[in-house]
């Protein structure tokens, strides 16, 4: 396992983008989040990252899988020390940012949905 952590909190406009084609992402971010992004951001405990997040892993939310298909050139870096960063849901072979995590679902999964993200829910990285 990469990353582990448990979401504490949601922004009350967190999951605004979450299954809009045109977005379709959320942001995470430790839970002593600036005041100013905590809104928009699904709040967690920070943990250590023990490995880079890399094309090919998996993330589960809420034990839903979806691969990674693409990271960007800062999202490692501001996982680990803030964090922080964008999961995109679009997948790709680019990130969009430099911050953004790009996965897509699994074949076969279910949708996600706002109970996904329900405080004590978890969020990895294997």
């Amino acid at each position: 396992m990469k990353y582990f952590t448990r979401i504490q909190k949601l922004g009350k406009d967190s999951l605004t983008f979450l299954g809009d084609p045109d977005s379709n992402f959320i942001i995470l971010f430790n839970d002593n989040a600036p005041p100013a992004f905590e809104d928009l951001c699904v709040l967690h405990t920070i943990e250590e990252l023990r490995a880079n997040i890399e094309p090919g892993d998996m993330m589960l939310i809420n034990e839903k899988g979806f691969e990674v298909t693409a990271v960007g050139t800062e999202a490692n870096e501001t996982l680990r020390g803030l964090g922080h960063c964008t999961v995109s849901f679009k997948g790709g072979p680019e990130a969009e940012r430099p911050g953004c995590i790009m996965v897509e679902a699994v074949k076969g999964e279910e949708p996600l949905t706002s109970a996904d993200f329900a405080p004590g829910n978890t969020i990895e990285f294997i």
